[in-house]
């Protein structure tokens, strides 16, 4: 249960989250067709360096996916928004960020979930995806020093986005035309390419999680 400082600290960073999706350039068009679905949840969490909400974030991320089960048409995206802290480097962020996702993936492993099928639980296989549920996540994180400046943002963040729809996006012939939209417009955005993004298969998508070039 949410303290009211904490109620109105929830609110006011999904305002701003909700905000920064909703700027003109703002690249990812993605992010802004679910936002405008109504299918972007976000959700508030206290520390992205400690595991105070790890368990609630599980719940609500396998609760989240088996909802849009029976309708997966359309894209959608999970938000976690951390109160704190809000001053890391690209490193520590890094760090912090590794440190969730293996918190949530023991605790998918102990509730008896297995790997995604056609995925890898390995980071460095090209196949590697994040599993939840039985289902596969790519995840973006973003944070006030990212060097991306799409990537910045006033509070710790991690946007977990099914791959599901990517796939169905491939199906219909209209992933390829998305990522080329999104390439330029964050090449518009920041200046120069994002020399990070690959395509799943090519590389493991493991580095491109926390935004830094690595």
């Amino acid at each position: 249960m949410l303290t009211n400082e904490r109620q109105i600290s929830a609110l006011a960073n999904a305002a701003n989250f909700r905000a920064k999706i909703q700027q003109i350039e703002f690249p990812c068009v993605g992010a802004k067709s679910a936002l405008a679905r109504g299918s972007f949840l976000i959700i508030n969490a206290r520390n992205i360096t400690a595991s105070w909400n790890d368990l609630e974030i599980h719940s609500n991320l396998l609760e989240w996916s088996n909802a849009f089960g029976t309708n997966p048409s359309g894209l959608r995206s999970l938000a976690v928004i951390f109160d704190a802290p809000v001053r890391l480097s690209e490193q520590e962020f890094e760090s912090a960020l590794w440190q969730r996702i293996q918190s949530l993936s023991d605790e998918d492993h102990r509730r008896g979930y297995q790997v995604a099928p056609r995925f890898s639980g390995n980071p460095d296989d090209p196949h590697f995806s994040l599993s939840f549920g039985g289902k596969a996540y790519f995840v973006v994180g973003l944070h006030p020093e990212a060097s991306r400046p799409a990537r910045r943002f006033a509070r710790p963040a991690m946007v977990f986005n099914p791959h599901d729809q990517f796939v169905r996006l491939r199906e219909e012939g209209g992933y390829e035309r998305m990522r080329k939209t999104i390439l330029a417009r964050d090449e518009a955005f920041a200046g120069s390419a994002n020399p990070m993004i690959a395509r799943h298969g090519e590389a493991s998508e493991a580095r491109q999680y926390s935004g830094r070039l690595i």
